[in-house]
């Protein structure tokens, strides 16, 4: 009978403290709305803005990760780095490191990820970084590798933050959605309603707070904010200016990110200068502030103050329609055909009143005498747009663009819009490479003035772009996270760096 009571006893305890248990395990667990849902998930594409923000840092990780205070880089997977000749860096590896697929890391794998970005079997967005520089990769022994470049690469290390590693028995030949590899949480659940990552107990590292965290995406920021001050999201990492209105759990700070327009300077009319310049002048960038808010700065150049390269002498396009109208008429007398349609290409999404943004743009390039038309896409048709091979059918066409640099040197941004081998660039101008490589290859107070310079003729002659803003970001974070934003969030949110409030 005693053992009939104490059974009924313990089978009463286990079943009160059951709820307890799985509220206890329910707190643990965030739920994060983004923008916009991401193309893929594949960890070659996590300096895409929707791709990062889930994969980096929490299911993937870097040789290297960049202080977001200093700008230098620190150990994640590489725990040393030496320069063995200018185009030599040798890499010790972080001992002790699985897969979450239960694969050693090792030189072999970190072989394995560097070729599959290199080798041109799947479009590497991260690869981009790079610029057109030749890299091969070499196992010196179990815990260290060694990278050669073509050319000079003195900031190796910073470039390794943007090196994902992936277990070895990821597909070479295609991109994939469900990533492997070293970092807290594993992907559970990737559906065209949300992402879900649970935490990952062979974790290397600190175990993370948080022990789930679910994804999902709304386009309209007033919904995104609404959903995180009722409780039905914990995190919002971007809202519009407008809706950033209660100072408790709504935080605006200094982001990494430039919005531009990239001209197609291959396309007529847009390969005339005067064509091209008009384009700047013709927008009243004091009214476009409005939308963004008080404190974002206008762009002169493509990467913001703080980065090795950035001009703070370089004055950027004043509003002068009467200019825009005459220089579009000396090309027209020239024969250049600026009646042509040219096709404004707006991404869905791409930050708060982005859309709002294009539609008045488009405006005011129609007033000066241009014959612009918008078209808004969704991510993955707007890539299209962005990376080399354009669409061959792709005509006249100005594309809308947010540019994220926080890895403290212009190296990140110039040889991808301005050499001609770039992913994202139209020009083909020899000359120019060459004072880019110059620059890729220079050190000290020459480097920043290469890239001063190189800015500097991408503004006054160039104007392959058109600057818009560097911007401000507004987060909304719920009352019971512990977190907030800094200069890396727009293009990656750890979720080891969150905690639960007691």
């Amino acid at each position: 009978m005693n053992r009939s009571v104490h059974t009924m006893a313990a089978v009463v305890l286990m079943t009160a403290a059951a709820p307890t248990a799985v509220a206890q395990d329910a707190a643990q667990e965030i739920r994060i709305v983004l923008p916009e849902q991401p193309a893929n998930l594949e960890p070659c594409g996590t300096i895409i803005t929707n791709v990062g923000q889930i994969l980096s840092q929490n299911v993937v990780e870097p040789l290297t990760v960049i202080d977001p205070i200093t700008g230098q880089p620190q150990p994640k997977l590489a725990t040393e780095w030496t320069s063995v000749d200018p185009t030599t860096w040798r890499i010790k590896l972080r001992e002790g490191v699985k897969f979450q697929d239960g694969t050693e890391l090792n030189a072999d794998a970190v072989a394995f990820s560097i070729n599959r970005m290199i080798d041109g079997k799947i479009t590497c967005s991260n690869m981009a970084k790079f610029g057109d520089a030749k890299l091969t990769v070499s196992p010196v022994d179990d815990l260290t590798v060694e990278i050669k470049s073509d050319r000079p690469e003195p900031i190796m290390p910073t470039l390794l933050s943007v090196v994902m590693i992936v277990s070895p028995k990821t597909p070479v030949d295609q991109a994939v959605n469900d990533p492997v590899g070293t970092g807290p949480f594993t992907l559970s659940t990737f559906s065209p309603q949300t992402v879900v990552l649970d935490a990952f107990d062979g974790y290397w590292g600190k175990k993370p707070e948080i022990t789930k965290a679910t994804y999902v995406w709304r386009p309209e920021s007033s919904i995104r904010a609404a959903m995180v001050e009722t409780g039905e999201a914990d995190l919002t990492p971007s809202i519009a200016i407008q809706d950033a209105s209660n100072p408790e759990t709504d935080f605006a700070y200094l982001n990494s990110e430039t919005t531009a327009i990239r001209i197609d300077t291959a396309e007529p009319p847009l390969d005339d200068p005067r064509v091209r310049k008009a384009l700047n002048l013709a927008i009243d960038w004091e009214g476009l502030a409005q939308l963004f808010g008080d404190d974002v700065k206008r762009a002169s150049q493509m990467v913001v103050s703080g980065i090795n390269g950035h001009d703070e002498a370089l004055e950027p396009w004043p509003y002068d329609p009467q200019e825009a109208k005459k220089l579009i008429e000396e090309a027209r007398t020239a024969g250049v055909a600026v009646d042509t349609e040219i096709k404004l290409i707006g991404r869905n999404g791409i930050y708060p009143n982005g859309a709002e943004a294009m539609e008045a743009m488009m405006t005011m390039w129609q007033d000066a005498g241009l014959n612009v038309k918008l078209t808004m896409l969704d991510v993955a048709d707007w890539l299209r747009y962005l990376q080399k091979p354009f669409p061959s059918e792709r005509g006249p066409n100005l594309l809308q663009m947010m540019h994220d640099n926080n890895k403290g040197d212009a190296a990140f941004t110039v040889p991808i819009f301005y050499r001609s081998s770039g992913s994202y660039s139209t020009l083909a101008d020899p000359a120019f490479d060459k004072e880019i490589d110059e620059a890729l290859a220079a050190t000290g107070e020459a480097r920043t003035n290469n890239f001063k310079a190189i800015f500097g003729k991408a503004r006054r002659q160039v104007a392959g772009d058109i600057p818009m803003f560097h911007m401000i970001g507004y987060t909304r974070v719920g009352t019971r996270l512990e977190w907030k934003p800094d200069i890396t969030t727009n293009s990656e949110i750890p979720l080891a760096n969150i905690a639960i409030k007691d």
